[in-house]
């Protein structure tokens, strides 16, 4: 530990010199105190931490009483509490609510999503959600948001934006619940390994950071089935290798074991969903390092809520007969050795709630520390951001959490943080 001590101060030294004033300047510095700091790195606690924060990341972490703390720094005591890196939903939805399901969201403007989404993020970022990928959004407004968030206009997390969807004709990223007379489509549909490279250079043009595509069928779409593959080997291989060229990765939407496994086989880094994996898709994904996100907690929300919100009982159907298929899928790639990562398809269930899923990881065979890992250092190396988030270790931003016990002992604690701050800014006390 006073090996850590003096390597951690070295690097407070080292921030407190680029901002212009060395250890002895306390501008914009903050020492974060609590009863225990885990590290999710290891699963071990570090007892009685301080945390040195110094413009926005982490300069420093050690014993209180034993880290050197700058003069006039603020002081943020947590007495009893639990501190942990700020939590990362890699599959969320800023622009949707669940509360409009089916044609009722017809009854608002387009520039209604643009505003409730505001509304979302706040609602994530007070959940303990320091950082969100949203992987799929209308009219761009995840980049408008992101860009407001970043200007300090409106609170809400780190939002990695994927803008739209890219999906097939009449695929479930289609717009697929009108008659011909009504020509809707949406804008970024591929049929060939051509449009597809077109697709992934209009969207970074316009402010995609990330690549989503909709491999197979869905859920919550019209004419299809989950398992039904949707895009080629050949335009999921184009999408990939053009959107790794340029250095951006890529989700895919794969509910069905076929086209699991060509996304994987195309060179995919996340399959979102994953719910009909089959055995030789487990071994593929262990094979390629894929990533899953598996959204299993949102099922219990849509069955009890989803009729009265005007959800179609066909999309309900569908629900209910991937559910528990999904869930043991998941406790199979676990136990598999298939890299997980924490994505909860918040905007299917309302956004604030996304810690609910991690009661449901435990229940189906993970351990209290793999649900944790998965939305913390798994999502942040997921994301290439391995740097910036996922731990809270010097150099990364000072985005922490604490919550009122032990979150190895019951996960479920983690719902309900009492305390969040985002890039040294307190934004929950």
């Amino acid at each position: 530990m006073r090996g850590l001590t003096i390597s951690t101060l070295a690097v407070a030294l080292a921030l407190g010199a680029t901002l212009g004033g060395g250890l002895a300047q306390a501008a914009d510095t903050k020492v974060v105190t609590a009863a225990r700091l885990l590290d999710v790195a290891t699963g071990r606690y570090l007892d009685k931490p301080a945390v040195l924060v110094i413009g926005g990341r982490i300069a420093a972490v050690g014993k209180a009483g034993e880290l050197a703390i700058p003069q006039g720094a603020e002081s943020v005591d947590l007495p009893g509490a639990t501190l942990l890196p700020g939590l990362i939903d890699m599959h969320v939805h800023l622009d949707a609510s669940p509360v409009y399901g089916g044609y009722n969201s017809l009854q608002f403007s387009d520039a209604f999503w643009s505003v409730t989404q505001t509304a979302n993020a706040k609602a994530t970022l007070n959940a303990g959600f320091t950082t969100v990928r949203n992987v799929g959004a209308d009219r761009f407004n995840d980049v408008g948001l992101r860009e407001a968030i970043d200007e300090g206009i409106v609170p809400g997390p780190r939002v990695v934006t994927a803008t739209y969807a890219i999906g097939a004709t009449g695929g479930h990223c289609d717009s697929t619940f009108f008659p011909p007379s009504m020509d809707q489509k949406a804008p970024y549909n591929i049929d060939s390994p051509d449009e597809a490279r077109k697709a992934v250079r209009t969207l970074k043009k316009y402010g995609a950071q990330v690549i989503k595509i909709c491999a197979t069928g869905g859920v919550f779409s019209h004419g299809d089935e989950p398992g039904q593959q949707q895009l080629t080997l050949a335009e999921m291989t184009a999408v990939a290798d053009e959107a790794h060229m340029a250095g951006l990765k890529v989700a895919a939407h794969a509910h069905g074991a076929a086209g699991i496994k060509d996304a994987i086989r195309a060179g995919i880094d996340t399959i979102e969903h994953a719910s009909l994996v089959d055995d030789e898709g487990i071994k593929l994904a262990v094979q390629k390092g894929a990533w899953f996100s598996m959204d299993i907690y949102n099922t219990d929300y849509t069955q009890a809520e989803g009729a009265k919100n005007g959800v179609l009982e066909d999309n309900l159907r569908k629900d209910r007969d991937i559910a528990e298929v999904q869930r043991e899928n998941f406790r199979k790639a676990l136990k598999g050795g298939v890299k997980m990562i924490y994505g909860t398809d918040a905007g299917v269930y309302p956004h604030g709630d996304n810690a609910k899923q991690f009661a449901v990881m435990v229940r189906y065979g993970a351990t209290p520390l793999q649900a944790i890992q998965a939305a913390t250092v798994n999502a942040a190396q997921a994301l290439g951001r391995e740097k910036d988030v996922g731990q809270a270790t010097a150099g990364h931003y000072a985005d922490l959490i604490a919550v009122s016990g032990d979150p190895l002992a019951d996960v479920t604690v983690l719902e309900k943080p009492v305390f969040v701050m985002k890039g040294g800014q307190v934004v929950r006390k």
